[in-house]
């Protein structure tokens, strides 16, 4: 599709929406994924002021007992060749909805993945998400990895959008199909998170395929394990390798890192305030969310949002450790899964590993993994390596008790890896 085609669509789409009596102010849920349909009617429920709900197929269904929370006056089904369209009656108009209908503005509902909890429903007053890409980028071919119902796919988009960049979009995220787009397409930026990336390196999907176009891949979502990171700068020499950060809540931030083999960061840019309380992060944001619709303000008195993210600081400089919730408790020891991953996988017998706790009668909770091996290991010597690895490396506590082989690593639908509190 042609940039000139997406803008005719766009103005289709709005007379259709017109048509079928989706006033300015309604909230919408988008169903759908990246198709030329789903992005000219994602467009054209900007431009008519509505409030967007936008929700891929798989998370329509599994959000189903949560959607009546964000209060759907329409649901636009974008999934076929045509639009469908079906008329809900809320029950009420949430107080932050609004906020966004006084202001005349686009809104914008995102629920949260759950993985801590309940799904939160984040509403935005979708103008200030909007104001960063009035500021031309470079343009480049890129793969919108990340999905259409989470802000990093939507940042992606629009970015890529506001600079008419090629934009590729993959029908299946595994490490053999988006080789193949790469090499087929030419593209330049992969956006995707450390866990796709470690997939990548296991399967050696690139190996058969030509990734010379690859300029840039941009990971965040979840901590990087320094050893993957290594292992990266080993296969894609050449290729610059970014962190970044970004939350449903707040939007993405300007990131900058100490070095290209650094998990150390600075972060901030235009409209961001950051600073770090009892090794919290806490951020304000002029594009910050209004709220949750569904759950208790996250923001302190001053306007910081308390971000749940662990980190340690250098100065000006920040490492991200894991989530709050993540956090293992040893009999009142703090283990960061991410850093004891780290340590196991420098371990010659593993392709990858995920550490999560467990529940103790004694100690609260101990440290579990479960590993997968690299092809012809065997389990006994790599337990052995594992422990003996681990001991050097990592203060008692933080040893795993339990180790679990396994063939594959649970992630979420967002290809973050599921460190499930058994």
């Amino acid at each position: 599709m042609s940039y000139g085609q997406l803008e005719a669509d766009v103005r289709q789409q709005i007379e259709w929406l017109e048509v079928q009596g989706v006033q300015p102010g309604a909230p919408v849920i988008l169903r759908g994924d990246y198709s030329p349909l789903a992005v000219s009617m994602l467009l054209a429920l900007i431009e008519r002021c509505c409030i967007v709900i936008p929700l891929t197929p798989e998370a329509f269904d599994s959000l189903r007992d949560f959607q009546s929370e964000v209060s759907p006056a329409w649901i636009v089904d974008v999934s076929g060749d045509a639009p469908k369209i079906e008329r809900l009656q809320p029950n009420n108009i949430p107080e932050l909805y609004k906020i966004v209908m006084e202001r005349r503005v686009p809104g914008l509902v995102l629920f949260t993945s759950g993985s801590s909890g309940k799904p939160k429903a984040v509403v935005h007053d979708f103008s200030k998400l909007l104001e960063k890409f009035h500021v031309v980028r470079p343009a480049m071919i890129t793969l919108n990895f990340l999905l259409f119902d989470h802000w990093g796919g939507l940042n992606t988009l629009l970015h890529c959008l506001s600079n008419l960049c090629l934009i590729v979009v993959p029908e299946r995220r595994t490490p053999e199909h988006v080789c193949e787009l790469i090499a087929a397409y030419g593209i330049e930026l992969l956006p995707t998170t450390p866990s796709f990336l470690n997939m990548l390196l296991i399967s050696r999907a690139y190996s058969g395929h030509d990734l010379s176009s690859l300029k840039l891949i941009t990971y965040g979502a979840e901590p990087m394990p320094e050893t993957t990171l290594r292992n990266l700068r080993k296969v894609f020499p050449g290729i610059e390798l970014r962190q970044t950060y970004g939350m449903i809540e707040l939007g993405v931030l300007r990131a900058k890192s100490r070095s290209p083999d650094s998990l150390w960061l600075k972060l901030g840019g235009a409209g961001y305030n950051v600073r770090v309380v009892d090794n919290i992060l806490q951020i304000r944001a002029d594009a910050a969310m209004l709220g949750y619709i569904n759950a208790e303000s996250p923001f302190t008195d001053d306007g910081f949002l308390i971000t749940g993210d662990l980190v340690e600081t250098d100065g000006e400089w920040i490492r991200i450790l894991g989530r709050q919730s993540d956090i293992i408790n040893v009999g009142g020891q703090k283990v960061y899964p991410a850093e004891v991953e780290t340590v196991i996988l420098d371990c010659p017998e593993v392709a990858d590993a995920v550490v999560y706790g467990e529940p103790n009668v004694i100690l609260g909770e101990i440290v579990c993994v479960n590993v997968i091996l690299r092809e012809g290991s065997d389990e006994a010597l790599a337990r052995r390596s594992i422990r003996q690895l681990c001991g050097v490396r990592l203060q008692a506590y933080m040893v795993p008790v339990k180790i679990k082989f396994v063939t594959e690593i649970a992630q979420s639908h967002r290809l973050k890896r599921v460190r499930s509190k058994l």
